[in-house]
């Protein structure tokens, strides 16, 4: 792992980006001095790490005393895509914008994006589990319920989650979050224009976790609450420290 720049907040966090092989990630660090908790924070199907949304979210998140990591995953980005991926998401759009079915496409964008992006956020998290500012455990929290189910199931070094929209989610996905029992915190906005409020509630119902919350607020995608940060902080307060 090589940061590449650094800068100082105005609230004392740490914001250093880097880069591992060809992976260019974002780290946040609070000003504590002591090892802290490493949160992973992806963002809705691989959108860029650089996404304002997800920058607040993790600025805000570091500075109630977690490490928080977030990497660009294959053809996202800073990192290429191919013809393939460029066609899927033009066929997406294309469709979403016509109201016409997207299953089947949305199945051959994100589906194989997850199986690429599995392993780069485990090698992310081996080399973040390393530096001396990050003491563990680790937390999952985003938009991208996909991959995070997928972390969930095959990463035992995640010990909580956190969860936003999941109306589309691919079938492997689907039939995955079964097996998961970490405890579970799940988002949903009730008017959310690109998330399916039953795909999103059945969802929800399938995970196997024994302890999972579900929160709902009125709105389209973009119109979380701010005060669910402070909730999900505390949410990950109650599972990491």
């Amino acid at each position: 792992m090589q940061f590449t720049s650094e800068q100082r907040l105005d609230d004392g966090v740490r914001e250093r980006e880097f880069t591992l092989g060809d992976i260019p990630g974002t780290l946040w660090t609070p000003a504590s001095a002591a090892p802290v908790p490493l949160i992973l924070m992806a963002h809705n199907n691989g959108l860029p790490k650089a996404d304002p949304r997800l920058m607040a979210r993790a600025r805000r998140t570091a500075a109630y005393g977690y490490a928080v990591a977030t990497i660009d995953a294959p053809g996202c980005g800073e990192r290429p895509r191919s013809a393939a991926d460029e066609q899927a998401r033009a066929d997406l759009r294309r469709a979403m914008q016509a109201g016409e079915p997207v299953d089947e496409i949305f199945e051959s964008l994100i589906g194989p994006l997850v199986e690429k992006a599995v392993p780069d956020w485990r090698t992310a998290l081996d080399a973040l589990l390393e530096l001396p500012e990050i003491g563990g455990p680790v937390g999952y929290s985003g938009g991208w319920a996909a991959l995070g189910i997928r972390l969930a199931v095959v990463e035992p070094r995640i010990v909580a989650a956190s969860f936003f929209a999941g109306g589309y989610v691919p079938r492997a996905q689907r039939e995955e979050a079964r097996q998961i029992s970490i405890p579970l915190l799940f988002l949903l906005q009730w008017d959310d224009e690109g998330n399916p409020r039953q795909r999103a509630l059945d969802l929800f119902d399938a995970f196997g976790s024994k302890e999972k919350t579900l929160h709902a607020n009125l709105g389209g995608h973009t119109g979380t609450p701010w005060f669910e940060l402070e909730d999900g902080c505390r949410f990950l307060d109650r599972h990491l420290k």
